[in-house]
């Protein structure tokens, strides 16, 4: 494979799942030997795409305003000066920017157009650029699905699915809660103490991750006499402030608010995980993946979540009984009951040796389609 020239175009790194696959491919494309450029607002994850070899050029192409389009003019000579091989879009406004600067390079110089439908977008004409790359990569089944069914134009032989995937060394097995560690969360949360059950919400502040249904869950826990206790880890957000003062009267009308705690986001998740006795996804609109789940089963947790979406496809391949039939609270109450009764062995969590959704995974697969494109 000859050395390539891709270039990455997104809203901006700063946080979440999207700057995170960016990172993840500019690292497997340096290590490879090839040349990694991302053109994005910038963010505090620059220095970090530096550290791995990456380049970092910033332009404004995140923001929904007509003057964006200036910045196609820049992208073209960037294609063509730099001799780039790939331009791979992650966002829809991205995309139609990068297919808008690729449209005035001729054919035999053009770089091939990847894009990589990272969510389940409300279909329109603006989303439709998405199923429009050279090669469409898609998170999950889920997604291919979706992308198939909403635009039906789209050549399925241009699909590729390639799930996400995370580092099973950076989320090592626990087989049992650790305690050490939940007392050390509880020194700074006092919520969380206790002998009871420890349920994990990660997510950020948001209606969609379904944090009153995990509230719903808790209080019938509780009055079923089972001490457990909720973490929200990450809800706690800048400008969050007003959901969560919803969230804390919520807790205090159902008489849990001494069992709960809402907290900032965390770089020590896999210890959180460690900590806890079950993790929660119960995201209201369907995800287009769930690395939540995969991160979870890696350390050995259970996971209950709404079977939909892409966390409804992981749940049903990896762990099926953790899977509920979308917002039956009674259901999930059910089968929390019937999965905290159990030695959490029971539960049968992929051994990290088998986790099919790794990282090296992710990575390999992305580059194998690089080179197919450029090569046909």
């Amino acid at each position: 494979m000859r050395r390539l020239t891709v270039v990455q175009l997104l809203p901006a790194l700063a946080s979440g799942g999207v700057e995170r696959s960016t990172l993840e491919i500019t690292e497997a494309l340096v290590r490879a030997g090839h040349r990694a450029i991302v053109v994005s607002a910038g963010g505090r994850l620059v220095p970090s795409l530096q550290q791995i070899g990456g380049e970092h050029i910033t332009l404004d192409i995140g923001r929904k305003s007509p003057w964006t389009l200036r910045h196609v003019g820049a992208l073209r000579r960037l294609f063509v000066q730099e001799r780039v091989d790939i331009v791979h879009a992650r966002s829809r406004l991205t995309a139609w920017l990068g297919w808008l600067a690729l449209r005035g390079i001729e054919q035999r110089k053009r770089p091939v157009f990847v894009t990589t439908v990272h969510g389940l977008n409300s279909p329109s004409r603006y989303s439709a650029i998405m199923a429009r790359g050279d090669g469409v990569i898609c998170v999950s089944d889920t997604v291919r699905e979706y992308v198939l069914h909403q635009y039906p134009r789209t050549d399925p032989g241009k699909l590729r699915v390639i799930p996400r995937g995370i580092d099973p060394l950076a989320f090592p097995r626990v087989d049992q809660p650790d305690a050490a560690l939940r007392a050390s969360f509880a020194s700074e949360h006092p919520a969380l103490a206790g002998s009871g059950p420890l349920l994990l919400l990660p997510g950020r502040g948001t209606r969609l991750k379904g944090h009153a249904d995990a509230l719903a869950l808790l209080a019938a826990l509780r009055g079923d006499d089972i001490d457990a206790r909720l973490w929200m880890l990450g809800t706690r957000e800048a400008g969050r402030d007003r959901y969560i003062a919803e969230l804390e009267q919520q807790a205090a009308s159902l008489g849990i608010a001494d069992a709960l705690a809402i907290t900032p986001p965390t770089a020590k998740i896999a210890e959180a995980y460690a900590a806890c006795d079950m993790v929660l996804q119960l995201s209201r609109k369907p995800e287009a993946f769930g690395r939540t789940v995969i991160e979870a089963l890696s350390v050995g947790r259970p996971v209950l979540g709404w079977a939909h979406g892409g966390v409804g496809e992981l749940l049903h391949e990896l762990q099926p009984q953790g899977a509920v039939t979308p917002f039956d609270i009674d259901a999930l109450f059910a089968v929390a009951k019937s999965m905290l009764a159990q030695p959490l062995l029971a539960h049968s969590p992929v051994p990290p040796a088998n986790m099919p959704y790794t990282l090296h995974a992710m990575q390999d697969a992305t580059l194998a389609v690089y080179d197919e494109l450029v090569s046909s």
